[in-house]
């Protein structure tokens, strides 16, 4: 059954109610959806980088990148029924995250570990920086639900920056 066989009632885009009103909706979910694909492609970085640790330290880094992986990949899912539940919609596939994603990916066939660490810490405060630009569109719209998820994101990113940052440091 094709989409044009459907009765118009089930070919309508998808269009959850919400009070906030159409233009939040559209606004708030563009925001989240590409927030998700910038969270996608920190997760996979982590794990790139969790994968492909070597070195000394490599028990401790190795762990430590699990461990960050599983918490941004915890936020997936919230941030995508987030831009569902203001009445948009979301992610489609991996090409989707490619066209919207913000975040660079890293290819290389080496990475040292101190790099990998740095890298990391600055995407995560680069996507806590998407994070704050999101909450000002939540606070736009006056969208508390949204934008109190989000300041706990802000905490988790900011709480692996400086993780990622202590663990690059010299010692003294």
């Amino acid at each position: 059954m094709t989409d044009l066989t459907l009765p118009a009632s089930l070919r309508a885009p998808l269009r959850t109610p919400t009070d906030l009103g159409a233009d939040a909706s559209a606004d708030i979910s563009a925001a989240l959806t590409t927030l998700l694909a910038d969270v996608f492609a920190l997760y996979l970085k982590t794990k790139n980088f969790h994968w492909h640790m070597s070195g000394p330290h490599f028990r401790d880094y190795h762990l430590l990148l699990d461990e960050q992986g599983d918490e941004i990949y915890a936020t997936t899912d919230a941030i995508a029924e987030r831009a569902r539940k203001v009445g948009g919609t979301t992610l489609r596939s991996i090409g989707h995250i490619h066209r919207l994603q913000r975040l660079l990916d890293n290819d290389a066939e080496y990475v040292t570990p101190q790099d990998m660490l740095a890298e990391l810490a600055d995407d995560n405060r680069q996507l806590t920086g998407f994070l704050r630009a999101t909450h000002v569109v939540c606070d736009a719209h006056n969208d508390v639900a949204t934008a109190s998820l989000i300041e706990n994101w802000i905490d988790e990113a900011e709480r692996r920056s400086w993780f990622l940052f202590e663990s690059t440091r010299a010692p003294r």
